[in-house]
């Protein structure tokens, strides 16, 4: 039988804040595609359940944390995956975090913060795993960019600014790594409820505006992003280097939905 361009079986993909929200959805899509999937974020306790269900799927897994803060633990969980599985095909950077102040009272605190989790802390991923993805002439890389990778949003300019970055640093290494087999793309997700935003969206005058902005008229499921990164991390994807692809009920196709 023929296999499907979006089996993912044989592949090993690692999922960098895969325990909570948009990237455990994706952590979860990938296995029921067929890779084995490690899921890693910095509660021992998260990365426990994850795996778990993971195994559940029929897959094999690794449990180990990681802080992408932190270079070194990025560098034991890359090393503790090719130990054992011997390769890393996919990788997905689905940490974020986010802070909400007026720009002209951002703390360099919380901007820093912000921007070491988001921007860098996906640059330190992709130099830790891209080296030995060019090595075996094949990877793909998924980084989660945002609504605001193109648009403002009022008083998040930190996590504005990170997403950006994330748009323009997947474009540049795109371009870098284009001749290697390995492929970077992103994901712009419109407005998700999860742990990092419910506080923000949920009953409060910002999401109902963010809702009445969306054309289909309701926010996304996490399940809804799998799809798409299951389709970047595939042999579907062969000949996609360098987008960012929007998942977002219509928001950035919209002007007036009135």
């Amino acid at each position: 039988m023929t296999k499907s361009l979006f089996d993912l079986s044989g592949r090993t993909a690692v999922v960098i804040g895969g325990t909570t929200g948009l990237g455990y959805a994706i952590a979860i899509g990938l296995a029921e595609a067929g890779a084995d999937v490690v899921a890693t974020s910095r509660r021992t306790e998260q990365v426990a359940q994850v795996a778990t269900e993971i195994e559940e799927l029929g897959r094999k897994t690794l449990p180990v944390t990681s802080n992408v803060m932190d270079r070194a633990s990025l560098v034991t969980l890359h090393d503790e995956v090719i130990a054992k599985f011997g390769k890393v095909d996919i990788l997905v950077n689905a940490q974020g975090v986010t802070h909400k102040a007026p720009t002209l009272e951002e703390s360099e605190v919380e901007w820093a913060r912000v921007l070491e989790t988001n921007l860098t802390g996906t640059l330190r991923s992709c130099q830790i795993f891209a080296p030995g993805m060019v090595k075996a002439g094949y990877g793909r890389i998924i980084n989660i960019a945002s609504l605001s990778t193109f648009a403002g949003f009022k008083e998040v300019a930190a996590y504005c600014a990170s997403k950006a970055g994330i748009g323009s640093l997947t474009q540049v290494l795109a371009i870098e790594l284009a001749k290697s087999g390995v492929n970077v793309n992103a994901i712009a997700p419109g407005v998700f409820p999860t742990p990092l935003n419910k506080a923000i969206v949920e009953g409060t005058p910002r999401g109902a505006e963010l809702k009445m902005r969306t054309p289909m008229g309701r926010f996304g499921e996490a399940h809804e992003v799998a799809g798409t990164a299951v389709y970047l991390a595939s042999d579907a994807a062969g000949f996609v280097t360098g987008e960012i692809i929007a998942v977002d009920g219509g928001f950035l196709a919209s002007a007036v939905n009135q």
